[in-house]
């Protein structure tokens, strides 16, 4: 038998579960999204952030389902969700980084977005949420070598502005979804990557310790929770 197959798993089926945990579920729900919309068992009307929906009328969702609508199913959806998948399992995979590291990453990156969309107008923000992944492994991975749509090789940093260009090329508007997710994605990268080796080690942006307690349980610390992440190798 195909060992594609191997353990009565069809490849899409091994696909899905071989995914990190946070990973796994954030597809999932945003496929799922997508899906309700497109039956019309949920309005996009209903999943957008907005301020008002969210503390005047107690609509919390929206704090969750504003990261997990991408449009409908499409071609466009298809990209958005391999970009997304692809870089978070990738953040989420790197060594010395656990459910809790990643999910506080996610935390930061969701409460940030939601902190500045006033100021950009953006109801929907699970693109500059997967924006902000992308740059973050870009960074990390400065020698890693892309090749887009088979015509363009680069070294990893600069996917983010070659997909800016493409945006801009496709849609003719100036991608702030995209620069959004740029911003966040530095400070975070800055913070953790950056920052700690000029301060004695110290990592302003590691989740505190109720935080992996709540994804690790009660544990003794290690001076291996310190270490920086490893870079995937390729």
């Amino acid at each position: 038998m195909d060992q594609a197959v191997e353990g009565g798993r069809l490849p899409l089926e091994t696909w899905f579960w071989e995914m990190p945990v946070c990973t796994r579920w954030w597809t999932a729900a945003t496929i799922i999204t997508s899906v309700l919309v497109q039956c019309r068992v949920v309005s996009a009307l209903q999943l957008y952030y907005s301020f008002r929906a969210v503390f005047s009328k107690s609509q919390y969702w929206r704090l969750l389902t504003t990261f997990l609508y991408f449009g409908p199913l499409s071609v466009d959806l298809l990209f958005h969700v391999y970009f997304q998948q692809r870089y978070a399992r990738l953040l989420e995979e790197s060594a010395g980084r656990s459910t809790a590291h990643f999910s506080w990453l996610l935390f930061y990156a969701m409460g940030s977005l939601i902190a500045l969309s006033p100021i950009v107008s953006m109801p929907f923000l699970g693109h500059p949420l997967s924006s902000t992944l992308v740059y973050i492994w870009s960074r990390r991975n400065p020698d890693a070598q892309l090749s887009f749509l088979g015509l363009l090789v680069f070294s990893a940093p600069y996917l983010p502005w070659v997909l800016m260009g493409f945006s801009l090329f496709m849609h003719g508007t100036i991608p702030r979804d995209e620069m959004m997710g740029v911003v966040i994605g530095h400070i975070w990268y800055f913070f953790t990557d950056v920052y700690p080796p000029l301060h004695n080690g110290h990592r302003p942006l590691d989740p505190p310790n109720w935080w992996r307690r709540l994804f690790e349980g009660p544990r003794q610390e290690t001076t291996a929770e310190a270490i920086d992440p490893v870079e995937e190798t390729h």
